[in-house]
Order: structure tokens, then sequence, then C-alpha cells
């Protein structure tokens, strides 16, 4: 995208559930507005999806998380390896999430990666880790973000995710059951990334086709895509209405 260009870009780098259903990547989203570069979800699989697509880590400015399941942050130690050995970061990363994302991400590291050489402190010292809390707004660089508490964990905290960027403003879903608040929370909103990952049974800590489709009336946006889809979804692709994201997708906001 060239510089000076106000136009927003998503990149679906990750779409699939946390048991990569139909071979589809874990859950990624890179978002591109002027030279400001967010990768929104860190699953497992996010640095080979961003190598494949053309996306260079150490260009990113932030890096958002929503909860802490390993589908959505185990992607963190691939990415701070890949400072440490491969990409050398020439600017501070933030990285911002719910409470206890900066513990669990050094934890995680040092199990998957416990005799790691290199300068790790100089990664260390580049990344800022920034505690989100529920319904509030920060301003982290370029970006507004505003969160709100969705219904996925019982004792962690999970959010959906309001971004302001470049005029444009996106929503994603997180993981969530059915909560009436995500209507308002997505009012006038140009892209909304909604989870999807049953068909029909939700099991209350997730939203399921069925369940949005009888709801889509309800929500005030310019598009909405489902994603983090499961087995089930992606069986009965042929019958669904809404708009599906896939690996790869790229979506001008």
């Amino acid at each position: 995208m060239p510089k000076g260009s106000s136009r927003v870009r998503v990149t679906f780098l990750g779409t699939g559930d946390a048991f990569a259903s139909h071979g589809r990547f874990q859950s990624g989203y890179f978002i591109q507005a002027d030279a400001y570069q967010v990768l929104m979800e860190a699953g497992p699989t996010a640095l080979c999806a961003m190598k494949r697509m053309g996306v260079v880590p150490a260009d990113l400015d932030l890096v958002l998380i929503s909860h802490l399941h390993g589908d959505h942050f185990g992607g963190l130690p691939f990415l701070i390896l890949e400072y440490l050995w491969e990409s050398e970061l020439h600017k501070p990363l933030k990285i911002a999430g719910p409470p206890g994302l900066e513990k669990r991400t050094w934890r995680l590291f040092k199990t998957m990666f416990p005799f790691s050489s290199g300068d790790l402190e100089a990664v260390r010292r580049k990344l800022q880790f920034i505690q989100l809390a529920p319904s509030r707004k920060v301003q982290l660089g370029r970006v507004s973000v505003e969160t709100l508490r969705v219904p996925h964990m019982k004792h962690d905290l999970c959010f959906a995710l309001k971004l302001k960027i470049a005029g444009k403003k996106i929503v994603f879903s997180g993981d969530t059951g059915w909560t009436d608040e995500l209507v308002g929370f997505t009012a006038g909103t140009d892209l909304f990334l909604c989870e999807c990952t049953y068909y029909e049974n939700p099991l209350g800590v997730h939203l399921s086709y069925a369940l949005l489709q009888s709801k889509r009336q309800c929500f005030d946006v310019k598009r909405m895509i489902l994603t983090h889809v499961g087995r089930e979804v992606l069986d009965n692709r042929s019958r669904v209405k809404i708009e599906l994201a896939a690996d790869g997708m790229k979506v001008d906001v």
C-alpha cells in the first residue's frame, strides 16, 4: 500500500478455529493504514501466515490480543524468536491485551525455547506490553482501541475489540457466546469480523451461524464477515448466506 494512502486494508492471516478446521490457519488479522501496521490476534500459525502473505514481522507497530487462549496468543513466542534471530526490531512494538498477557507470553516462550541464546534482553526492551481493561478506550499509536468484555472465559477476561484507524471503524467479536451488548458495540461499524465457530449448536461460549443469521438484522454494520469458523460451518458452507472469511482474503475498508 503506498505511503500517504488513507485506505485501510485487512488481510485475513488465519480464519480457522482452535482445531484449524479444514486446514485453515488459526486466528490472525493484519490491518494496514498509511504506514501503520497492526496484527490483531497471534495464533500459533501467525508467523507462517505472515511470511506466506508477504507481511514483514519487523514492520509491525502494534499487536492486539483479545484473550489468552492458545489459538489467539500462542504465536507470540514464535514472533519473539523471529525478532531474536531473523528480523531485528528497529522500533518499539506495542503488544496490548488482557491482564496476564505479558507474564503468560514470557512463560510460554521460556517453556517452548528454554535455552534460547542471542540478545533476548535487547528484544525484551523493545516490546511494550499494555494491559487493556473492560469498557475502556485507549489510544495506541494511530489506533484507538475500545474493549467490551464478552462471555467466553469464566475467570480470565475476553474482549471484543473496536478499532478506529484512519477514519474507519473495525470491530472483532473475539471468541464469545451471544450477548446483546454486541449490537450496540458494533453500531455504525465499517467492518464487523464476527466469530462463527459452530453451525447450529453454539454451546454458550461461541456463536453459531443459525443464531447469527436470526440476529443479522440487529446489526447496523456496513459489512459483516464470519471468521474463526469451525468444521460444522465449513461442512455447510453452501447454506451460509452471510459472507464467510477465508485465509489470504484481503478487504479494503
